[in-house]
């Protein structure tokens, strides 16, 4: 879990961002890409710094917290390179990394609690991609 990783969120998921990287800064090379505050942005605009990052820097993850997870997905999966997948469930969170060798993560502020969403961020970075036939329908993405 020694990996850069890069974090992001809007104004609904400010908070859950912050929380999330006071947990994770003491083990993890963590940066924070913004906002620096709650007050209103576009989530578009912090996915797009974000996934563009985590496109250039080989090897590394991102972390993107809105209301839903949703919006922040839909921009993420846009720029080349990237595998952003929605977690709200162990399950559906390790296998966007066993199966679909996901790069960002996206939490719903609004729809997970804190204790959720750290232990689904902790699952995402320490499962690592199964390769093989995944890799060849990886791809073809």
């Amino acid at each position: 879990m020694l990996k850069k990783i890069f974090i992001a969120s809007d104004h609904a998921g400010y908070s859950l961002k912050k929380y999330l990287v006071g947990k994770f800064s003491k083990k993890l090379k963590i940066v924070d890409l913004g906002p620096n505050n709650d007050n209103s942005v576009d989530y578009p605009d912090f996915a797009k710094k974000l996934s563009k990052a985590v496109s250039i820097k080989k090897g590394s993850f991102g972390i993107l917290v809105c209301g839903s997870g949703m919006g922040m997905a839909i921009t993420a999966n846009k720029i080349k390179n990237i595998r952003a997948a929605l977690c709200f469930s162990v399950k559906n969170t390790q296998l966007s990394r066993l199966h679909n060798n996901a790069n960002i993560i996206t939490l719903g502020s609004r729809l997970i609690g804190k204790k959720k969403a750290f232990n689904l961020v902790k699952i995402f970075l320490s499962t690592k991609f199964e390769g093989g036939r995944h890799l060849r329908r990886i791809k073809k993405i």
